[in-house]
């Protein structure tokens, strides 16, 4: 066996590592990298997914707050399109029931629904709220 001395650190044979060794210590180096380089990604993918819904909450209650102080609200769909690819859509319905027949006004039911594209798949948020309205002529 060599055996040889650089100061008082000893050198011999057995001190350096086995081929196996460093393979199995850049196969555990891979991985980690590959997990880390995952958790990264999914990361980016939950921001761009909350930062959308946000742009779509937002816009929903824009949409809603406008609508809410119409004067002239009455039953029917609208349509309409953000400038940021944002689309949306407002159903109002009458509600009808017995007791309100007997009120000076309309129970007004306005659903809003929020769409956008993400790559091939359509996301929806949809809010809903009651509205009370001067009765409508009937004759």
């Amino acid at each position: 066996m060599a055996d040889w001395q650089i100061g008082k650190v000893q050198f011999n044979r057995t001190n350096g590592f086995a081929l196996i060794e460093v393979l199995v210590a850049v196969s555990v180096l891979a991985i980690s990298l590959v997990v880390i380089l995952q958790l990264f990604s999914g990361g980016l993918k939950s921001r761009k997914f909350s930062e959308q819904y946000a742009k779509g909450v937002f816009h929903a209650r824009e949409k809603m707050a406008e609508m809410l102080i119409d004067p002239g609200l009455s039953e029917g769909e609208t349509r309409g399109e953000f400038e940021d690819d944002y689309q949306w859509q407002v159903i109002i319905t009458r509600m009808v029931s017995d007791e309100e027949e007997k009120l000076p006004v309309d129970l007004l039911n306005v659903e809003l629904r929020i769409t956008w594209r993400d790559g091939e798949k359509e996301k929806t948020y949809s809010i809903d709220t009651l509205k009370l309205a001067p009765k409508e002529k009937t004759s």
